[in-house]
This record gives structure tokens, C-alpha cells and sequence, in this order.
């Protein structure tokens, strides 16, 4: 990767990480899990508010932790709105591999919005980071409780 590329890959991290989407409660959410990593202290709440149709209308997070982990919770809730629950877990699969350094089947669109978060897998203590978001929202699915990274 160029000095260019990374250097842009950096800002849209540092960008969502101080200026994260869908930020907040969702006091009507459906599904609620939380996440903690505990090597590092990061942790973060996902609420979710699926429809009649398995869809997720609406998302948000709440937080604290390091760049990456913000703004990959960010990212997430950005991507995963109006999806069904199929589609943002097989994007979530996507990610994992993504953030591993391992092939991926993410193409288009969802390849180049997630691709700033590919760094990542040259730092594994970091992955983690990137990841609990994830973890959570799917533990959130499955009924809640709480998440640690893997």
C-alpha cells in the first residue's frame, strides 16, 4: 500500500473515530449486547431495532476505547442499517477475514468502505480493537449478554 493510500486510510479512521455515526442510545432497540476488551479496556453497547421483515431499521452505538475501535463500531453501524440480518452477518464474515489478513469474499462497495480497516492485520494485539464491535453486534443478535473480543 502507498503512503498516499494509507495516509487517506488513517484520516477516514481518525474521521469516524471523532466524529462516530450513529452515536447514541436507542431507547426502542429490540436487541442490546455488550462488549469489553478487557486487554485494552475498549468497550462498546450495540442496540439494534430489527422489523417484521428481519431487517435492521435502525442501529446505534455507545462506547469508549481507542481509535480503531470507535471508528470500526462506526463504520459498522453505517454499513449494516437497512441490511437483513443474513447480509450483515455474512458482512461481519467479510470483515473478520478482512481485518486477519485472509482472503475475503467482500467485493464492491462493501470491499472499498471496509478496506481502510485492512491495516489492522499487521498489528494482531489490534484486531481485537477492530473487531469487538462486531462480535457484540452479533452477540446483540443472538440475545445479548456480554461480548469479549476474540
Amino acid at each position: 500500500m502507498d503512503d498516499s493510500l494509507r495516509e487517506l486510510y488513517q484520516d477516514v479512521i481518525l474521521d469516524h473515530s471523532r466524529h462516530p455515526r450513529h452515536f447514541g442510545p436507542l431507547p426502542e432497540a429490540s436487541h442490546v449486547g455488550e462488549g469489553h476488551n478487557p486487554l485494552c479496556g475498549d468497550r462498546v453497547k450495540i442496540y439494534l431495532l430489527l422489523d417484521k421483515a428481519n431487517r435492521i431499521a435502525d442501529i446505534k452505538f455507545e462506547g469508549k476505547g481507542c481509535a480503531i475501535s470507535q471508528a470500526s463500531a462506526s463504520l459498522m453501524t453505517d454499513m449494516i442499517i437497512g441490511r437483513t440480518v443474513d447480509e450483515a452477518e455474512t458482512l461481519m464474515g467479510g470483515f473478520l477475514h478482512l481485518v486477519k489478513g485472509e482472503d475475503t469474499e467482500l467485493t464492491g462497495d462493501d470491499r472499498d468502505r471496509l478496506e481502510v480497516m485492512a491495516g489492522v492485520s499487521a498489528f494482531p494485539m489490534r484486531v481485537k480493537c477492530a473487531t469487538l464491535a462486531w462480535h457484540t453486534m452479533k452477540l446483540a443478535l443472538e440475545g445479548g449478554e456480554a461480548a469479549k473480543s476474540e
